[in-house]
């Protein structure tokens, strides 16, 4: 018998379905989403959850017509299996596949792109009076998890919708909580009624007629709505949502298919913003993952069979050597505290919580007040560290200036994921943060190449009198190079790798190592090439650079960001204010974002390997000795 999920490729599709039917594709979405999670990466806890909710939205609304928001978008798995992509969905996350999050240029279906948390309210809003101004009739859902409600910008949504009173639906998934077997069987009676069309037509022509009847009326319409929302308040958690102006239902159980289904088609044409609330389980299906929802929010490739994760580079993480270093300086510094936006795995900051409880702080979604918390606590003379993606920075900019900078407050932000990160795609490159964060005045901004270099970097940083930015990227760190030690910074900015003089390669980060393999191509060439970790992205360590003018003329940047603005342009700037003239090439990432795909095969596609960069060299600078035409540039 063939499966039913082979003859699904749109919602059409799925409202042909029985309820059994329904049920038994839930299982083959379960299934199909662990084998190919399995083997590429990505996210599984969520993906789980949320399967039969997907299949009730798809059965009761007329997408791709009406519209569905997806907040982050990491639980779309089961959406693209039965919207048309079930026959791509093994490239999930892979080079030229499928995303793993909402994309808009990949599907009519995908309503919204996303990998941001806290947006879908926003979003789904503004379709939503789009289409009152259009006069068109289509519904639009928002579906957000809880650690997305920690965002202050879905409140922000939720503050506008009420107000504005337009027509669309809000579903808040909750799967951090239980309810508990009264509450749930009183609550979901007090729904059945509330939800029911019959209730709600009845009650919206009595209060019309009661409404009119002179003097007396408009108060008992009030009394009415007084009684139902006091016995509401005291049977089910929705008392923040109805004081924003919405109409609340819920909690119900999200994995029951059947009870959605019939709730969501009563409740799918009252009028006014609507926030309908379903209490999924994480891993739902997957026991490895109902035991661990945090270690398989977003994983690379596992066994199915144990759940473990399969055997890959061994080796410290840059996140684990951050965190490992922090811990140590806080052994002897009762000032320093940890800070971290909903990720303190991720940020290598586990080990930091287990041992100072007190010290740490994980303030949820909320980027913006992780960064203006930092600040408070640094103007009270603590030493306040913010571990945070370099992705997610993005979303404090404005704090960052204005908060902590403005303000010359030593808070220090440990930048992670900084540059390409590989499958997880734009929304999640970690490639413009040196170009956002160079023009603020106070910031100083540094890059690790090792975890050495990490260390010294962070010892320093906690001595400094106003902010720091400390850049270091995905993977991990390099072991077995013959650098374990770096140059401390109190000697100077940069440190000096390989000693050259025909031509000098000034890197960042891992770029350091690129420009060793580099060099390494280049001396069988008889070429002399110097190799400089240049640490310092902001002040850049102009004593050296001006002396490295006079003995070397030819010089490389190499960076793991994008080229605009980048730390290139910062040496391109100080050549130019200076007036030293060299033959100067920029290397780095062009003015596009960057898809998914594996970090080196990324970097490859845009020049940034040893071999592509070897040929740029020898093309602009070494014909060019032999040459009256001038190719490189020269300031």
């Amino acid at each position: 018998m063939s499966k039913i999920l082979e003859r699904i490729n749109g919602s059409q599709d799925v409202k042909s379905l029985s309820i059994s039917e329904l049920e038994i594709l839930a299982s083959e979405l379960r299934q199909e989403v662990l084998r190919v999670v399995s083997i590429n990466g990505g996210h599984v806890s969520s993906n789980l959850g949320v399967v039969e909710l997907t299949l009730a939205l798809h059965y009761v609304f007329n997408t791709p017509a009406d519209k569905l928001v997806w907040d982050v978008g990491n639980q779309s798995y089961p959406h693209k299996l039965i919207t048309g992509r079930r026959e791509p969905f093994p490239t999930l996350r892979k080079m030229n596949g499928i995303s793993g999050f909402c994309k808009i240029s990949e599907s009519p279906y995908d309503a919204f792109g996303a990998g941001h948390a806290s947006t879908s309210i926003s979003a789904a809003l503004g379709m939503a009076v789009a289409r009152d101004v259009r006069g068109s009739e289509e519904r639009v859902v928002a579906i957000i998890g809880d650690g997305a409600m920690t965002g202050g910008m879905a409140y922000e949504a939720l503050n506008n919708a009420g107000a504005l009173k337009t027509d669309f639906l809000v579903i808040l998934n909750t799967n951090e909580m239980s309810i508990a077997p009264n509450v749930g069987a009183i609550s979901h009676y007090v729904n059945k009624v509330i939800t029911h069309p019959l209730y709600n037509r009845v009650k919206d022509d009595l209060e019309h007629w009661v409404d009119r009847i002179p003097a007396i009326g408009h108060r008992v319409v009030e009394t009415a709505h007084k009684l139902e929302e006091s016995i509401k308040n005291l049977l089910v958690p929705g008392t923040i949502f109805e004081g924003l102006g919405f109409r609340y239902f819920g909690p119900v159980e999200g994995h029951d298919l059947d009870g959605l289904i019939k709730i969501l088609k009563d409740i799918k044409d009252l009028h006014g913003p609507i926030l309908f609330h379903v209490v999924t389980k994480k891993g739902r299906g997957y026991k490895p993952a109902e035991e661990r929802p945090d270690q398989f929010h977003g994983m690379g490739p596992f066994d199915l069979t144990t759940g473990k994760p399969l055997k890959g580079s061994s080796g410290k993480s840059f996140s684990n050597a951050f965190g490992d270093a922090l811990w140590r300086e806080a052994e002897k510094d009762p000032r320093i505290v940890a800070i971290t936006a909903a990720m303190p795995s991720g940020t290598g900051l586990a080990e930091f919580a287990k041992r100072y409880p007190k010290r740490f702080f994980d303030v949820g979604i909320a980027e913006e007040h992780a960064v203006t918390f930092a600040g408070g606590l640094a103007a009270q003379g603590l030493k306040p560290v913010l571990a945070i993606y370099s992705t997610f920075l993005q979303r404090g900019f404005d704090q960052v200036l204005h908060d902590v900078c403005l303000q010359n407050l030593p808070v220090i932000f440990g930048i992670d994921r900084a540059g390409v990160v590989g499958d997880d795609g734009p929304t999640h490159q970690g490639v413009f943060d040196i170009s956002y964060l160079r023009p603020i005045p106070n910031l100083k901004i540094v890059q690790a190449r090792n975890e050495a270099t990490l260390k010294t970097i962070l010892k320093w940083a906690l001595h400094e009198e106003g902010p720091v930015a400390i850049r270091y990227p995905r993977g991990n760190v390099r072991e077995g190079l013959g650098d374990d030690t770096c140059r401390p910074l109190d000697q100077g900015g940069v440190d000096v790798v390989r000693k050259g003089k025909d031509v000098a390669i000034l890197a960042l980060g891992d770029m350091v190592y690129m420009g060793l393999e580099v060099a390494a191509l280049l001396e069988k060439d008889g070429i002399s090439t110097q190799v400089i970790d240049a640490r310092f992205i902001k002040p850049l360590d102009e004593v050296f650079l001006e002396r490295l003018s006079k003995g070397i003329t030819k010089w490389i940047t190499l960076e793991d960001h994008v080229l605009a603005g980048g730390f290139g342009s910062a040496v391109l700037e100080f050549l130019q204010a200076r007036k030293i003239s060299v033959e100067f090439i920029r290397l780095g990432l062009p003015d596009v974002f960057i898809e998914q795909g594996v970090r080196e095969k990324v970097w490859e596609g845009f020049g940034l390997s040893a071999p592509l960069i070897v040929q740029r060299i020898k093309k602009e600078f070494v014909k060019a000795v032999s040459s009256t035409e001038k190719i490189a540039y020269s300031v």
